[in-house]
């Protein structure tokens, strides 16, 4: 096991390397598909809190930020690598120039036909996929790579173009082709490993944007900057993160008054990182009832 595990772990370096030289910044993964490298930041104790610091996203200079880290610097990708040696994948970020990847995972495993929603959906506001770059997951699923304009933020979501259907965008990462997980390999599709990724077409790119949402008016009158860097904060997260930064930036809000003045914005900015309301509301009552507060 531990000849194949540093065999799939060499793999997804020169895998890795041969994406970066292309211009995509990658990180590595652990099989779990999760970045492989630890926050520097975590607390070696599980049960102990860990303080309230502004979020880091590399500025320490230790790695272990997950997409923050992500890098097409041949040196740097090797030095990310050899401190995570168990690594057998790699991740690669979306959102960043030059390619600005848009990621379109088509997700089989809860039953759902994502495909068949994608066509209902090109055939409804008029779009077409052009040929681009694919890579088929384990389950079945697939990926499409499209790119978006300089101009245009994607946000990650899941499920809100419709049910199977996960958008990467800024703040998110796809498995990259090669990638060996407890789940099996991920590989391009036979007939596009040649292709670069191709521009989201402007009726889909419109379905990604989020859409615009009115001011919600500052009912206290210490918002102002701390609560506006908070919901930054929250609309940062991607995948994986999403609960815990929301829950983290209620409690400070929360703790510094301004908890029922951002608790709408807060609800708006975790929607808009693929969150449910329902969710968003969750866990914003959580962060009250931890700080003492009534949700």
């Amino acid at each position: 096991m531990a000849t194949t595990d540093r065999q799939a772990t060499t793999l997804a370096l020169a895998h890795a390397l041969s994406a970066a030289e292309r211009g995509l910044a990658v990180i590595p993964l652990s099989r779990t598909k999760l970045p492989a490298l630890r926050s520097p930041h975590r607390s070696l104790h599980p049960d102990q809190p860990r303080p309230a610091l502004p979020p880091c996203h590399g500025e320490c200079g230790h790695p272990g930020h997950g997409v923050y880290d992500a890098t097409t610097d041949q040196a740097r990708v090797r030095e990310l690598f050899a401190a995570a040696p168990w690594a057998t994948g790699y991740g690669i970020a979306c959102g960043l120039p030059p390619y600005r990847l848009i990621g379109v995972d088509l997700d089989v495993k809860t039953g759902t036909d994502a495909p068949g929603a994608l066509r209902e959906l090109a055939l409804r506001h008029l779009f077409t996929i052009p040929p681009t770059v694919v890579v088929l997951t384990p389950s079945g699923g697939r990926h499409l790579w499209l790119t978006g304009p300089p101009d245009a933020v994607i946000p990650n979501s899941a499920g809100r173009l419709a049910p199977g259907i996960d958008i990467r965008g800024a703040g998110g990462y796809l498995v990259g082709p090669g990638s060996r997980t407890d789940h099996g390999v991920y590989a391009t599709a036979p007939g596009t490993e040649h292709l670069v990724p191709a521009p989201c077409p402007p009726s889909l790119l419109r379905l990604l944007l989020p859409p615009p949402r009115a001011p919600h008016p500052a009912t206290h009158p210490s918002v102002g900057d701390r609560g506006q860097g908070l919901v930054q904060f929250v609309l940062a997260a991607h995948e994986g993160q999403r609960n815990t930064r929301l829950f983290w930036a209620a409690c400070r809000a929360y703790e510094n008054g301004i908890g029922r003045a951002l608790r709408a914005p807060l609800t708006d900015a975790a929607v808009r990182t693929g969150l449910t309301e329902r969710e968003a509301g969750a866990t914003i009552a959580s962060a009250a009832r931890m700080t003492g507060h009534h949700p």
